[in-house]
């Protein structure tokens, strides 16, 4: 079928919105009429080659929208359910059957393959395929072609263009500190980063209980929202050295660190504000490859470095658990949200890439 997709061509190029042929639904597939896809920091990556797939290649892993059709082997959705669509997996590796689909052996080549689970590419255009099936979906698009395993039914009396950051960059936020970190209550945590995924881990402590959220960032917009959302204390590190002033503000350090900026330098930083016993939950994506240095014995005395790939969330009960809580006013994650057309996706992107913008949302109708 024939779709309009925001196809990226060249390294760091942008997005161009194109008439491309779309696979119909398989057996096992979804086709979901997307309404609106959030814009995550991963997308840009792949954009800028930082991450695959290659090019050129449909991207966009936050869709929302209403399902269009099911193959014959879909139980669970029909025609007219609202849905989320969130992150893919294999079922069959022992961490999906463990109950533990995060941690999907197959996670990487499903996200990043740019080739659906039996190996084909589901878009094409006049020159030949592209890579697609981005997350097990490639939502930046008009229609997406999704599965059981990632799809989420969604009430439909919320609009769905508020839904679709749920899918990656809010859920891991939020999971990260709900699920992953078993944080008691009434701790204190520092989470570096204060982007979508930041916030939305700022959100997350709340919840958890927390009773000192120290966020940090070098933009005093996105600072003053995380005070607004939460947090406790701001450390603007454009004007202070973080390791010092959260050793003053903690006398010494913390037992609980979220890293979610993607830098290097803030990834240092909070392994050295780490206690005896202390846990830095690992967000933050840089370019593959990236490495630091590490004191071993540092390490030794019972700190935890912990990788956290969305959220640790079971994706049918998590979303609609951050759905009720924003229905209660405990998770205000709109507050994150600027809205996009579809053509204007290209800016969308470079709001993103200049700060101006936490949460790019790009409404497809």
């Amino acid at each position: 079928m024939l779709i309009k997709a925001a196809v990226v061509r060249s390294k760091g190029g942008p997005f161009l919105i194109e008439e491309v042929e779309l696979d119909e639904p398989r057996d096992d597939e979804i086709l979901v009429k997307v309404v609106a896809a959030g814009m995550c920091h991963s997308d840009l990556n792949s954009r800028d080659q930082k991450y695959p797939p290659r090019l050129p290649a449909v991207f966009g892993h936050e869709g929302a929208g209403v399902v269009e059709r099911v193959g014959r082997n879909v139980g669970g959705f029909r025609p007219g359910d609202h849905v989320v669509i969130t992150y893919n997996t294999c079922e069959r590796c022992f961490s999906c059957v463990s109950g533990k689909p995060w941690a999907c052996e197959q996670l990487f080549e499903l996200h990043f393959g740019g080739r659906a689970p039996d190996g084909r590419m589901t878009i094409r255009d006049r020159s030949g395929p592209i890579s697609s099936s981005y997350f097990g979906q490639s939502s930046f698009a008009t229609y997406a072609l999704a599965y059981e395993n990632n799809c989420v039914k969604v009430p439909a009396d919320l609009p769905l263009e508020i839904l679709g950051p749920l899918g990656c960059g809010i859920e891991t936020g939020a999971g990260a500190v709900i699920n992953a970190m078993q944080m008691p209550v009434a701790e204190t945590i520092v989470i570096f980063g204060a982007g979508s995924v930041g916030l939305s881990a700022v959100m997350g402590a709340v919840i958890a209980g927390a009773t000192r959220i120290i966020a940090v960032d070098v933009r005093s917009n996105r600072l003053e929202l995380a005070g607004e959302l939460g947090a406790t204390d701001l450390v603007d590190a454009s004007k202070v050295e973080p390791l010092e002033e959260i050793r003053r503000l903690t006398e010494g350090g913390v037992r609980y660190v979220i890293e979610a900026s993607g830098s290097p330098s803030s990834l240092s930083c909070g392994i050295k504000l780490l206690r005896t016993g202390g846990v830095l939950g690992l967000i933050g994506a840089p370019p593959i490859g990236t490495e630091i240095p590490l004191d071993v014995n540092f390490m030794i005395f019972n700190r935890t470095i912990r990788g956290i790939v969305q959220g640790y969330s079971d994706r049918q009960t998590f979303i609609p658990r951050l759905i009720d809580l924003y229905r209660k006013g405990r998770f205000p994650f709109d507050k994150l949200i600027r809205y996009y057309d579809f053509n204007d996706i290209n800016q969308a992107a470079l709001d993103s890439d200049a700060g101006l913008t936490i949460k790019p949302v790009v409404r497809m109708i």
